[in-house]
């Protein structure tokens, strides 16, 4: 039997040393830590399948909270049900103890545990649906203010037409005028087509 870690932040840029110090404040003896740096929508990210592979009956998965193994209601409880029911193992929730269950848990306590779980669950991807709806807002705001999103468009060189037209007349190579342009093809195509005047 051995304990492994499952951290999980949602982005690349954002930093798992709170999750990471969680584990450390716990006590327990951790054998191996897998970190994702992905969205918890699905179940779907290297570490945790990893993670899955090398566990055998009776470890036990120790995580944070119940939002880190995941963000989405219908996929937490099913994973939780193949977890501790198919493949046997634990897992040791830091934030909420009475989700951790041990072998001599009785009949309420593990009813007790179901109903916390399914309502951490759904409270987890209800936090998510919050999130996405206040970055959908927030986006709407900005462009409503005139903010630009994407990478903004590149001037065209100076000179582009009259090289355009100089390669149209067979004066210049098409390399020639890609050189010229500083463009890829894909872009220096779409300017051509866009530029009919030539």
């Amino acid at each position: 039997m051995k304990n492994v870690a499952y951290v999980r932040v949602s982005s690349k840029s954002q930093n798992e040393n709170r999750q990471l110090d969680e584990l450390i404040q716990s006590g327990l003896e951790i054998s191996k830590i897998f970190i994702d740096k992905q969205s918890g929508a699905d179940f779907d990210r290297p570490a945790y399948k990893k993670m899955i592979r090398c566990l055998k009956p009776k470890d036990v998965i120790v995580i944070k909270s119940i939002d880190r193994l995941g963000r989405n209601y219908q996929e937490i409880m099913e994973q939780w049900r193949f977890l501790t029911k198919e493949l046997k193992i634990q897992i040791h929730v830091i934030d909420m103890p009475i989700l951790n269950r041990g072998e001599n848990q009785d009949l309420i306590q593990h009813f007790i545990s179901d109903l916390v779980l399914q309502l951490l669950s759904f409270v987890a991807e209800n936090e998510r649906e919050n999130i996405k709806s206040r970055q959908a807002e927030g986006i709407r705001s900005a462009k409503s203010r005139g903010v630009k999103f994407g990478r903004p468009r590149l001037k065209d060189p100076k000179n582009l037409a009259e090289d355009i037209l100089l390669w149209k007349e067979g004066k210049i190579s098409f390399k020639e005028l890609k050189k010229k342009s500083g463009m890829s093809e894909a872009t220096l195509y779409r300017r051509i087509k866009k530029i009919k005047h030539i």
